[in-house]
């Protein structure tokens, strides 16, 4: 039996072990490179036109909110099958407009504390991207599977509580933000760490090497939320007062 068990156990480490796509990642990497710039370059042409008209601006943010939510789900779906030719210019289509959507927030951080506040999000971004492309491809499975497991749960956390933050929001604004604003934006930053290391892990276990972009997309949201909360911890630790 000892043996018997010993073998059994050794079958189920080797499963998890197992790679689905061994080069995955190396291949989603330049895609997830190239999704950034396109949000850069929506982002930028958001914010021009917040300064040139904002009420235009206004009224197209909302509609490629809902677009991009939508657009979001259709891309996933056909990369997922690996028809890479149809999913590349739906996840360009999809960068370039979730830059535009979060012109919104950079454009606030800008006037509330400068535009160094851009700048350090980014670098903390790109040195954890760089740490968890090293530590998490030599994660060990009971880690890797822990630390999955972690964040998963956390994710689901997180969105409650944003529920509960836009529902204050609507009835008790300022109980809404202030204290409350940084646990989330603290809490989402160490969330979207977290889920950083868990991609490299992930990734090679999850997708097929022809499914490459699905790997670029689940990548590409992780470091643009770890953006977006690190910039909302930053604009919550200056408590978002405009410079004189």
């Amino acid at each position: 039996m000892p043996a018997s068990s010993n073998f059994q156990q050794a079958i189920r480490e080797a499963q998890a072990s197992a790679l689905v796509g061994p080069n995955v990642v190396n291949k989603a990497l330049p895609y997830v490179g190239g999704g950034m710039l396109l949000t850069a370059a929506g982002t930028f042409g958001g914010l021009s036109l917040i300064a040139t008209n904002p009420a235009v601006f206004t009224s197209i943010f909302w509609l490629a909110l809902i677009g991009n939510f939508l657009l979001f789900f259709v891309a996933q779906s056909v990369s997922l099958k690996g028809d890479n030719r149809t999913a590349l210019p739906l996840l360009s289509a999809y960068s370039l407009i979730s830059g535009f959507t979060l012109s919104g927030i950079v454009s606030y951080a800008i006037g509330a504390i400068g535009i160094s506040a851009i700048g350090t999000a980014a670098l903390a971004t790109g040195i954890t991207f760089i740490i968890a492309s090293i530590a998490g491809r030599r994660m060990s499975d009971n880690l890797g599977e822990a630390l999955t497991g972690v964040v998963g749960l956390g994710a689901v956390g997180l969105m409650v509580v944003l529920l509960l933050q836009l529902i204050i929001g609507l009835f008790i604004p300022t109980l809404a933000f202030g204290n409350f604003e940084l646990i989330i934006a603290g809490f989402g930053t160490i969330l979207f760490i977290g889920a950083s290391f868990v991609d490299f892990y992930t990734m090679p276990r999850t997708y097929s090497d022809e499914q490459y972009l699905a790997g670029a997309l689940s990548m590409y949201l992780t470091y643009i939320n770890l953006f977006v909360f690190i910039l909302r911890l930053i604009i919550a630790i200056q408590g978002g007062n405009k410079r004189d």
